[in-house]
């Protein structure tokens, strides 16, 4: 195998060393499916992306997406992550948008100045789609909690805008902080239902300019606990303004994720349902890291 040039960035930071990282190959061209596999488990990151050519096609840029265990069709933080280091060292010059082509579609990230957050990458998810509804006794011995700590005004369901994740409302942020996982009842569980990630939500937040706090649990992909996660926070997004959460059908919220984990990270989310469509985006920040060689 040649050698193989790759970035880590941080993805949804709130500075360097926090959000998601994120290993970027730009020249994958002549590696196989079996070997980015390979690769994506020996860096052992929530994701890791492969470019397969560096030609544009369909006015985009064919991108690959592997966890350590198997390979995704769409994740958020590695479409930002990977539009960044395209922007960074593949074009060499200031852009409105890049488009990403991945199995659920083009994925088009764009960046934007947002106040007191400095420049933040934006992409436009799938529609989100509203499938099975779970009830609270499906999560609890998952979670580890107990019927008073789910929040009744809401669904526990799962959602999608490429990737379906189960949605479940939390009261308070010291419920959300004590979740433990039962490895056990987890896997008993996305056995019977499509999703097989979990967002565990509450309206109590570690800073006081964020909106919600977040836990996403992936045990199924190699990911015990993720520090933050675009896909699914756009399914959260589309199911707060389908809901009205906030009272309304219009989302333009700041999420927190990875507090418990060490690896803090802030998400920007918008969402509006117009009719029976919900736009939703999801941005952050994204920070360089380290280039090096895989020989």
């Amino acid at each position: 195998m040649k050698a193989l040039t790759f970035y880590i960035v941080d993805v949804f930071a709130v500075g360097k060393y926090t959000g998601n990282q994120l290993a970027v190959f730009t020249d994958a061209s002549g590696i196989g499916e079996s070997d980015m596999q390979r690769i994506a488990k020996e860096i052992n990151y929530s994701e890791t992306t492969f470019m397969t050519s560096l030609d544009i096609k369909n006015g985009g840029y064919d991108v690959r997406i592997f966890s350590p265990n198997k390979e995704l069709p769409f994740a958020g933080h590695p479409t930002l992550g990977t539009a960044y280091i395209i922007q960074q060292f593949i074009i060499q010059k200031p852009v409105d948008t890049v488009k990403i082509n991945l199995q659920v579609g083009q994925i088009p990230v764009s960046w934007r100045g947002i106040e007191n957050t400095g420049e933040v990458l934006w992409m436009r998810q799938n529609l989100p789609t509203f499938h099975k509804k779970l009830a609270a006794t499906d999560l609890l011995p998952v979670l580890s909690l107990n019927q008073e700590e789910i929040d009744p005004r809401f669904p526990i369901q799962e959602v999608s805008t490429g990737i379906p994740f189960i949605i479940v409302p939390l009261k308070t942020q010291a419920s959300l902080k004590r979740i433990s996982i039962n490895r056990e009842k987890y896997f008993e569980l996305v056995e019977k239902t499509q999703a097989k990630e979990i967002l565990v939500f509450c309206p109590e937040t570690y800073a006081a300019e964020n909106d919600l706090s977040v836990r996403v649990f992936a045990e199924c992909l190699g990911i015990p606990e993720d520090p933050a996660t675009g896909s699914a926070n756009g399914c959260l997004a589309g199911y707060l303004a389908e809901y009205s959460y906030f009272g309304e059908k219009f989302v333009d919220i700041r999420v927190e994720q990875g507090y418990e984990i060490g690896r803090p990270s802030l998400l920007l989310l918008k969402a509006e349902k117009n009719g029976d469509a919900i736009e939703v985006s999801v941005g952050g920040k994204v920070v360089m890291v380290a280039k090096g060689e895989f020989v």
